[in-house]
């Protein structure tokens, strides 16, 4: 009966978020609806919010002022994690005509009887004690990668972080769950899934969040090991407290989980991770990066970093940044503190002023570019096997191999959602790796 209305949805913020537009685009797909791209003409527009930073909520009314120029008729639907968050505030927000938090998005269609624009947004936003469940999420056909969420919420209550706020209690899938997932997911014909959650490290968590675990991550990914017709499996950011010799050590003799870490610093400075509650310490945190390099010499270790937290003086940074400089490690993601509500961190003294943060994330942006170049440079001459990707970009196309390489040749289609065996002969003056074909299809 939804024949010929189409829909349009877009993520903002993390692989999580993605996995879930993607299984609620599907929902749209089953009820007859025309799935179209974000930046065409549709009747109703889907926008998966992100509360992680300050500019995740600027990007959200950038968007909303788009599609009201493509179609000023258009319902504007908001749903995830600022939607939970500060559903009135969405609200209010010009052209936006529903708001749906973190039980009620799931239940999206449920929610449309009525598709005329509304003066004001209708909010249906649970309290947060009743997102106690869990939904089976994926993405698919959208990219060369599937996220596949086996975790979502998270019990850590590190002083900055309005996740668990948005999300609720640890919890995850069932194992039975994950594998008919990743089995689906290698039928559809895509290589590489990673693996997502917000704290997928504390995989096990009971389906309402109870302390008993059932299974181990240990035991999810020794499992997933074992899906047949998918080349690849990544792991996506897990804390260094959780990160355990026995999974290092797994992931180095696997077949099919591939040699790259991403890793929560946050800061490296012990007393900042105190005032953060972060639960390790610096001295963890590097012998985890140790214990991997010890094992998988060529493995790719990321990490996350927060500067100008409260507190954080220039001394604090500077012993953050020579901690850095002293790892093996191959990259960083970067973010400025940003004051969020109901957090602990928003009432602490010692405020660190704006520019002071912009300067320090400068700093530790062009150290991450020196770290990756300078990781780059050590896999030259290496044979790695590539995931290419399928967009043309002024005739060149690019891709990753296992360990996180990003590469780029010359365009040619037959090399599209392919894993080819290449050289890695030099760096480009765009810091990607110029790639060699050996000819030789890799057998998946």
């Amino acid at each position: 009966m939804n024949k010929g209305l189409k829909v349009a949805l877009t993520t903002l913020g993390c692989k999580l978020n993605f996995s879930e537009t993607s299984t609620i685009s599907r929902q749209f797909l089953d009820q007859g609806y025309d799935v179209v791209k974000f930046d065409e003409i549709s009747d109703i527009y889907i926008i998966n919010t992100c509360s992680v930073t300050e500019n995740a909520d600027k990007q959200f009314k950038k968007l909303v002022s788009r599609v009201l120029k493509l179609n000023s008729e258009a319902f504007i639907i908001a749903i995830g994690c600022y939607a939970q968050l500060k559903p009135e505030e969405l609200a209010q927000v010009n052209g936006v005509d529903l708001v749906l938090g973190s039980k009620e998005k799931f239940k999206i269609l449920d929610y449309l009887n009525d598709l005329n624009k509304n003066n004001l947004a209708e909010v249906h936003s649970c309290e947060i004690s009743e997102t106690d469940f869990y939904k089976s999420s994926y993405s698919i056909g959208d990219r060369t990668r599937s996220f596949l969420k086996v975790q979502d919420g998270c019990d850590y209550k590190c002083t900055y972080c309005t996740i668990p706020l948005a999300r609720g209690v640890s919890r995850s899938d069932k194992l039975s769950n994950v594998i008919l997932a990743a089995e689906s997911i290698s039928n559809s014909g895509i290589k590489e899934i990673v693996l997502t959650g917000v704290n997928i490290g504390d995989y096990g968590k009971g389906e309402f969040g109870q302390k008993k675990h059932d299974n181990t991550f240990l035991e999810l990914i020794s499992e997933l090991e074992k899906v047949k017709g998918i080349s690849r499996i990544r792991i996506s950011s897990i804390e260094p407290n959780l990160l355990s010799n026995e999974i290092i050590h797994f992931v180095a003799n696997s077949k099919i989980f591939v040699p790259h870490f991403h890793i929560p610093l946050q800061s490296g400075s012990d007393d900042i991770l105190r005032l953060m509650r972060r639960r390790y310490k610096r001295d963890l945190y590097r012998e985890r990066i140790n214990y991997i390099k010890t094992l998988i010499p060529n493995a790719c270790i990321g990490a996350d970093v927060i500067v100008g937290f409260p507190g954080e003086t220039d001394e604090l940074f500077m012993e953050t940044y020579r901690f850095i400089q002293s790892l093996d490690i191959s990259y960083l993601h970067v973010f400025s503190y940003s004051e969020r509500d109901n957090t602990k961190a928003i009432d602490f003294s010692n405020i660190i002023p704006k520019q002071v943060r912009f300067k320090r994330s400068k700093m530790l942006r062009s150290l991450s570019v020196k770290m990756r170049r300078n990781f780059y440079s050590n896999q030259i001459g290496t044979k790695k096997s590539i995931l290419f990707e399928s967009e043309n970009k002024k005739g060149f196309i690019h891709g990753f191999s296992e360990n996180y390489v990003r590469v780029k040749a010359h365009w040619r289609k037959n090399l599209v959602d392919k894993i080819v065996k290449y050289d890695l002969k030099e760096i480009s003056e765009d810091g990607y790796v110029l790639v060699e074909s050996s000819n030789k299809l890799i057998k998946v």
